[in-house]
């Protein structure tokens, strides 16, 4: 069977005729057949091996046939959930319900002015706003995205710089959601948009401090690789803009901006396991940028200027990082010396430099502390939380010469907690805690951290919440959350839209799997390149873990991830599909070799130190061992909800849509496969304050319609 090419009007006729039957007859959907795409096959052949892609052709978003395979799909996927619209859209009310609709966040300062964002009854998009001064001074609306998406049905606004004297605001604009900005200016006195534009940015700038000059990163048009550093004076085009500085190699990305100290405008090139830094004063714009420290293969730090020093957070010779210090006018790294020395228990994560004090965070047993360090003395103390299971952030901190540290906390059981802490006399402030709008009361739920112990005896976290007076001994249903890749720890934060799931007996669990860099860097080191399945191994053995202490059961479990976590689902459902009563994969990274060979894709080549170059064999024969499109076979799979958007620059549209296309030609069960493409969107989902919640009522559904939830 192939999928044939439908006229507009025929597919339409069908689409309807689908819709009928969700209202009028549901319990046939069962009889309802699936969109089947047509198989041309593809060889692709590397290192004499030769794959057959009977799916290839779906890559091409310029065909007509491809816009209605996935049209189908949105279709068939309506048809098969269309009978929980009202559960849904309950659900939808219910999440919505819970956020304050006229909100705001909470003001920080800089450079004499207070910024806050703030939303509105009933609108989707913040207001950016300032006050300067006081927070009882006249309010100066800088930007109100809710105008500026007047038609379009997607827009993001990134970026948002200020200049130095306070006059003009440079941001970036994309209405496509392919994370390419046009950068635009405004003038805060006047109200006008300038006339500049410079497209195809990452949307942000560094200002020189004359107020004219501005410094902004180019995209790669294919590849998206943020490869080029330009330099751009108002009132002239950007065809006429001067490159400073050119990533020659297509492994790196380059990115500028203004150190917080506003004395320096940095480029920084990263890689997986390498960066490099280079610095020009910001007072002389027109002089060459000077480098830091050459780059080096597993060499990474990063640079923060005070006084006539660069403090650098480094791995050299410290695989957790440490904290040095350098002469500004001798970088190199034969001039570094050690002020907080490596400690093989202790991840250096982050640090924030003031006038008086230095601040750090680590993570040590898997959770974040915030240690407080005075210059004068050295001497420490670090913030106390309280909390089995927790997150705490630095968070925006744009002032140098102050003694309050402005942090974020949370837990699965806290709601967002913003603090500011007086570093002198240790008095915290709470600033704001999230409101939850409703009945919600944290006693009624508790937070656990668990240790599944993996198949080769490493011990893996899993912090799991649930409603108190609704967990049952006998199992119950649950949710479990993975992630595991780039070193991205998953923290144990609170969000308001897993009551719907609480509420109705769920556990939600987050698995720390390896691949992540919970439990140290050596934790991320063992979930990639040739130690990525350690990753898919400790998601399957949590999951067992759970099922062994009667936290659920098989019928009653459910996985999700998304993007690289979506790849742990694929591979999961391939490993263990048994496991699984369902399965929810968001924009799933699955068609490993294949993107990993096609250099043009975004993200490839920057991407070789976290999953292998597959030119090289060794790379190649591993990776496609695990590869989720490569290793469906035909057996049974649990019910799938897989989700893409058409626009989607971190993993393009086709490579879900050819996994789904690929499962139904060989799975021999008659569970739910369904995919929804937005057809408006890319990574991220839709844009706007509430609109992406309509996705998740979705997933939600989804769920509660394997298990018989009807509310």
């Amino acid at each position: 069977m192939s999928f044939h090419y439908f006229s507009p009007r025929y597919f339409r006729m069908i689409i309807f005729f689908l819709l009928i039957l969700i209202i009028g007859c549901s319990d046939m959907k069962k009889d309802i057949k699936p969109p089947v795409a047509e198989k041309i096959p593809q060889e692709l052949t590397i290192h004499n091996d030769t794959r057959i892609d009977d799916y290839f052709w779906l890559s091409d978003r310029d065909n007509p046939k491809v816009i209605d395979y996935l049209e189908a799909e949105n279709a068939y996927t309506e048809t098969m959930l269309g009978h929980t619209k009202k559960l849904q859209e309950k659900l939808y009310d219910e999440i919505v319900g819970r956020i304050k609709q006229t909100d705001e966040s909470v003001p920080y300062r800089k450079n004499g002015f207070y910024y806050y964002n703030r939303y509105e009854d009933g609108k989707e998009y913040p207001i950016y706003c300032r006050k300067q001064g006081t927070m009882e001074a006249e309010e100066q609306i800088m930007l109100d995205v809710n105008e500026m998406a007047q038609g379009h049905d997607y827009i993001a606004v990134s970026g948002r710089n200020v200049s130095q004297n306070n006059k003009l605001v440079a941001f970036g604009v994309d209405t496509v959601s392919r994370r390419r900005y046009t950068i635009h200016f405004k003038n805060l006195e006047t109200g006008e948009i300038l006339a500049d534009r410079i497209p195809n940015t990452t949307g942000s700038v560094a200002w020189a401090n004359d107020n004219v000059t501005v410094f902004y990163t180019l995209k790669d048009t294919v590849t998206l690789r943020s490869y080029k550093i330009m330099k751009h004076k108002l009132g002239t085009s950007a065809e006429d803009d001067r490159m400073v500085f050119h990533e020659a190699d297509d492994t790196f990305d380059a990115h500028v901006w203004k150190s917080k100290s506003g004395r320096y405008i940095m480029i920084g090139s990263f890689q997986t396991l390498s960066t490099e830094y280079r610095f020009v004063d910001a007072d002389h714009p027109e002089n060459d940028f000077k480098l830091i420290q050459p780059r080096e293969r597993d060499l990474e730090y990063h640079a923060m200027d005070f006084g006539d020093q660069f403090y650098i957070r480094t791995n050299r010779e410290a695989k957790n990082f440490k904290l040095v210090k350098t002469p500004i006018k001798t970088p190199r790294k034969e001039y570094w010396q050690d002020i907080i020395p490596h400690r093989a228990d202790v991840l250096l994560e982050n640090v924030e430099i003031f006038k008086n004090y230095l601040v750090t965070k680590e993570r040590k047993n898997g959770l974040p502390e915030l240690r407080i360090i005075k210059w004068q003395d050295w001497s420490e103390h670090y913030l106390d939380f309280g909390e089995a299971t927790y997150t705490a952030n630095i968070s925006t901190n744009p002032e140098f010469d102050t003694d309050i540290l402005r942090y974020s906390y949370s837990s699965l059981t806290t709601p967002n907690s913003t603090f500011d802490y007086d570093m002198a006399s240790r008095e915290k402030t709470l600033m704001k805690q999230q409101e939850v709008v409703g009945d919600f009361s944290a006693d009624n739920y508790i937070s656990e951290r668990l240790y599944a112990k993996s198949r080769d005896g490493v011990e893996v976290p899993i912090s799991l919440v649930y409603r108190k007076d609704r967990k049952k001994d006998t199992g119950n249903p649950l949710l479990l959350y993975g992630y595991g890749s780039y070193g991205y720890s998953v923290e144990p934060y609170f969000n308001s839209v897993r009551l719907s799931l609480l509420d109705r007996g769920f556990i939600y669990a987050m698995a720390h799997v390896r691949g992540g860099e919970e439990m140290g860097r050596q934790w991320y080191e063992d979930g990639k390149l040739l130690k990525k399945k350690n990753t898919f191994n400790d998601f399957i053995d949590c999951a067992q873990h759970l099922i062994l202490f009667g936290y659920t059961n098989t019928d009653m479990l459910f996985a999700q991830g998304g993007s690289a976590g979506g790849l742990l689902m694929g591979a999961v459902v391939n490993m263990r599909p048994d496991l699984w009563k369902g399965v929810i994969a968001a924009v799933p990274w699955v068609d490993v070799v294949t993107t990993m060979l096609d250099d043009t894709i975004p993200l490839t080549t920057s991407e070789y130190d976290e999953w292998g170059n597959p030119n090289n064999k060794e790379y190649y024969d591993y990776m496609l061992s695990y590869s989720p499109y490569d290793n469906v076979e035909a057996k049974d799979y649990p019910a799938m909800l897989v989700t893409t958007g058409l626009h989607d620059s971190q993993v393009q549209y086709f490579e879900p849509t050819k996994w789904v296309a690929k499962l139904r030609a060989m799975k021999t069960d008659n569970n739910v496969l369904v995919l929804d493409c937005d057809m408006g969107s890319g990574h991220g989902g839709a844009s706007g304050r509430f609109k992406r919640y309509k996705r998740t009522a979705l997933e939600y559904a989804f769920m509660f319609d394997l298990l018989g939830i009807k509310q």
